[in-house]
């Protein structure tokens, strides 16, 4: 088989994967660009808020991966279920999502509360910026305190728009965010500097937003999906009992727990990883609270490439047909990785201006880009990382995938990353691109084990 057409597919083949792919992508699209413009909006109060913010929001992160891979389990056999056409299959799934969804929810709640002010204190480190780790502190807990009220209706929301999307419905998912990030965006806009009346709350302003915003998107997917039964029959009958049969329930709480556990440690490997950036000064954390706003706009393509493989090879695998399960696997990774290298190219020339945008400083701005750049270059990375995790995880190797990503985040990433910060006088910019660079090994880990097909899986047969 030639490289070409090993790699690249025909017009039926992109046809389907835009199908798929097309409505994540404007959702987390759409999401990203209001966020990007709430972030503008709190930057433009003061770098002591945005700072605050930032943390937080670095904090939250480990919440919202522990709802996404507490799901992620359920939602292998939920795509495999699909593709077998067995509703009660795939109401069973969606019941076990529903209750961790609220457990974890109740725990993040109470773990937040109580420790707020330690937490938030682990990433501010004065070094010479001129910014107050007082105010940065107050700041923080105004916001996350109000955060606390949007927890469940998110973990709810993923539960619902998770299920609709791995049975093929992408668009109300979509639409229900487009709504709900509109909602956000007006809000914010009103509440953080009191138009129309409003009083001028700032960093608790933006807080109130998002929460309404969140209580929006979980009414309009519950409501759609219950109303319309035809389209979705596994919502008849869904809450009758909640009976999840227990051999099930042990087949998903054996391949999910590696799932939940790699989610929630990678989010905290990233955040920890963040702690020891942070060391460098609180001028980074606001440099970086810029960079990832507009890298996360970049990366909206990787990142739902990352659900359309999924959707797609979950699906395959479900339906027994593994005739072209590798050839589909492939030209999906060679297509996010090449769109990736794409969009860095054109990231590399929007980072000089982007930060201008921001009320800080001349330094965190000039940070602010280069830390830019060099996320950029290594998107390509991330892509083939991205989708190499997600072909794992659909045919159930969950162990593998555990090992593959929070456990050489733990071993290999912030080893070096806490040795580097605390022993070297490396400026953030390497410390930063030797960190990145580690992905290497799991490029080559990675393809190995894609190679050697042992994803290949059907759960549910």
């Amino acid at each position: 088989m030639s490289i070409v057409k090993k790699y690249i597919g025909d017009r039926a083949f992109y046809k389907k994967v835009l199908a798929v792919a097309i409505p994540i992508i404007i959702q987390n699209g759409i999401t990203n660009f209001v966020g990007l413009l709430d972030n503008i909006m709190v930057g433009r109060v003061g770098t002591e808020p945005m700072s605050g913010v930032a943390i937080v929001n670095q904090l939250l992160f480990v919440f919202n991966l522990a709802i996404f891979g507490a799901i992620s389990g359920p939602g292998i056999f939920t795509a495999q279920y699909v593709g077998q056409k067995n509703n009660e299959g795939i109401r069973y799934t969606v019941r076990f999502k529903l209750l961790v969804a609220v457990l974890i929810s109740i725990a993040g709640a109470a773990i937040f509360a109580l420790f707020k002010e330690p937490l938030i204190e682990l990433f501010l480190h004065e070094q010479g910026e001129g910014i107050d780790p007082a105010a940065t502190l107050d700041y923080a807990g105004q916001y996350l305190m109000v955060m606390l009220i949007g927890l469940l209706p998110f973990a709810l929301t993923q539960s619902y728009a998770g299920t609709l999307r791995e049975s093929g419905e992408t668009v109300l998912p979509m639409t229900a965010g487009l709504i709900a990030v509109g909602v956000n965006l007006c809000f914010n806009y009103i509440l953080i500097f009191g138009h129309f009346g409003a009083p001028r709350l700032g960093v608790v302003g933006a807080a109130v937003a998002t929460v309404i915003s969140r209580f929006v998107e979980l009414l309009i997917v519950v409501i759609w999906t219950h109303v319309n039964k035809a389209k979705n029959p596994f919502a008849v009958g869904l809450y009758k009992g909640f009976k999840i049969p227990g051999n099930l329930f042990g087949k998903i709480l054996a391949k999910g727990t590696p799932l939940f556990l790699n989610e929630f440690l990678w989010s905290m490997g990233m955040t920890a990883l963040t702690q020891c950036y942070s060391t460098r000064g609180l001028g980074v954390i606001a440099a970086f609270n810029i960079s990832n706003t507009i890298t996360n706009l970049f990366n909206v393509f990787m990142i739902s490439m990352g659900a359309t493989v999924a959707i797609i090879i979950g699906q395959i695998l479900g339906s027994g047909d593994m005739s072209n399960v590798v050839d589909t696997d492939n030209k999906l990774i060679a297509f996010s990785v090449m769109l990736s290298a794409g969009l860095a190219v054109v990231q590399a020339f929007v980072a000089p201006f982007f930060p201008l945008v921001y009320n800080t400083t001349d330094e965190i701005r000039h940070l602010a880009t280069l830390l830019i750049w060099i996320g950029g270059a290594f998107m390509p990375v991330g892509a083939f990382l991205n989708c190499a995790y997600f072909t794992l995880r659909s045919g159930g190797r969950t162990f593998i995938t555990f090992l593959f990503d929070s456990a050489f985040l733990w071993v290999i990433s912030w080893p070096v990353a806490f040795v580097l910060s605390r022993f070297t006088g490396l400026t953030i910019g390497y410390l930063y691109a030797f960190v990145l660079a580690l992905d290497f090994i799991k490029v080559m880990i990675g393809y190995i084990m894609l190679k050697k097909r042992i994803w290949i899986n059907d759960l549910v047969g």
